[in-house]
């Protein structure tokens, strides 16, 4: 038996595009971080980067269901001591538009140096608009 092993040569990596608008922040984060790790592909190994560029559009129309603009909470800490500063999701939405759905996949992808490396090849922005038409990405429906 013979051990695949993709190149980045050989690594066939196609651009993908999602509309955010109206659809639920979790369901797109986590077709976003299934697609750049490569688990919709048949090459799929969990310690290599073959997985698809991602582009993510109106992400400041993402859906949530509930109470959670006013109820869910991101934390995060300055170093000092008491330093600990929370944002409910509508002020975290109103300083940057994109910071949930950014902080929602980077949770879904793996720890260390490979989820780093694999959040590089998601694109998400707050308007209808993006620069990466040279690209020809395709478009995907949720």
């Amino acid at each position: 038996m013979k051990t695949i092993f993709v190149t980045p040569a050989t690594a066939e990596r196609k651009w993908y595009v999602i509309d955010a608008e109206g659809k639920p922040l979790g369901r797109i984060a986590a077709k976003v971080a299934s697609m750049v790790r490569g688990k919709n592909k048949p090459t799929y190994t969990p310690s290599q980067e073959t997985g698809d560029f991602v582009i993510v559009i109106n992400a400041d129309k993402v859906a949530i269901s509930g109470r959670k603009r006013q109820d869910k909470m991101y934390y995060k800490h300055t170093g000092y001591p008491g330093g600990l500063k929370d944002y409910t999701f509508s002020e975290l939405l109103g300083r940057d538009p994109v910071a949930p759905l950014e902080l929602a996949v980077k949770g879904m992808l793996p720890r260390g140096v490979l989820g780093r490396k694999l959040f590089k090849n998601v694109k998400i922005y707050s308007g209808a608009q993006h620069p990466h038409a040279a690209q020809s990405p395709v478009a995907i429906d949720l």
